[in-house]
């Protein structure tokens, strides 16, 4: 049995699941942000491909509902990251009256230095780290394209390392779990003054939201700080994605490129002479 809360209450047997109740529960998901204080259980509308497929997979049902059913594309807006001199900014803020959020502090402004996504920075040990240069296999491309990514690191990143370097501990960071790490990096944005209004596109309800970035940052802010800044200064997606992991042809820098207004200046300096 599968029950289902929201404004309207489900409790059908999966054999019984069909495209219209996929409908209904799409059309919920949809506002699923005007619910969540209600129903705070709330899970994620694409867990039920997975749910179905491995009842499809396990017997309990011969034809799956999403087979009529097609999950709408998630539509992305720009880019929300933080700037070069933001990051500084962060970096130099005085935590001494709060010394662990100093610590996850310091692995933000580490992981906007190197690019990885959370799941393989909390894999990382000190032998990830070759002198100078940062080397791990990514662990969503490790199945189908394991390429070795290096990311040379700089000063700032290395001086974090050289800061938690003797602790004798096998992870190269103090990492806490990953939900506390990216409500530290809230409070870090809130405290370091970091709370310029942005705007955001839901990528569900295609709808625009404007927040405080320190209402949205996150983990995978710093993976796009580190792109973005990076992409702004190089402006070459294969150079980013040599660092970054992102496979070849990735979207995500048609993005950056599309909306960078300091790169349309650039471009414009050609005209400055007229």
């Amino acid at each position: 049995m599968l029950t289902f809360n929201g404004q309207k209450a489900y409790t059908f047997n999966v054999r019984e699941v069909t495209s219209a109740i996929l409908g209904e529960l799409w059309e919920f998901f949809a506002d699923e942000h005007k619910h969540f204080d209600t129903y705070p259980n709330i899970d994620m509308f694409s867990r039920l491909t997975t749910f179905f497929n491995w009842c499809l997979d396990s017997g309990y049902i011969t034809v799956s509902p999403f087979r009529q059913f097609s999950v709408p594309e998630p539509v992305y807006g720009t880019p929300v990251y933080i700037t070069a001199e933001e990051l500084r900014q962060i970096a130099d803020f005085d935590f001494s009256n709060r010394p662990a959020l100093a610590v996850q502090r310091d692995i933000f402004v580490f992981q906007c230095c190197v690019g990885c996504r959370i799941g393989d920075l909390y894999r990382m040990t000190w032998s990830n780290v070759e002198g100078d240069v940062f080397d791990y296999i990514a662990g969503k491309t490790k199945d189908d394209n394991p390429k070795t990514i290096s990311v040379p690191l700089v000063t700032m990143a290395k001086k974090i390392l050289k800061r938690y370097e003797s602790s004798g501990r096998a992870t190269i960071l103090p990492f806490i779990s990953e939900q506390k790490y990216n409500d530290a990096i809230k409070e870090v944005f809130r405290l370091a003054g970091i709370n310029r209004v942005v705007t955001l596109l839901d990528p569900t309800t295609r709808r625009e939201v404007r927040m405080p970035i320190s209402e949205c940052a996150s983990s995978h802010m710093a993976r796009r700080t580190f792109c973005g800044n990076l992409y702004k200064r190089v402006k070459d997606p294969n150079i980013v994605a040599s660092m970054s992991g992102h496979k070849e042809g990735s979207k995500a820098f048609a993005r950056y490129r599309e909306i960078d207004k300091d790169i349309k200046r650039d471009a414009l300096k050609v005209f400055e002479a007229i």
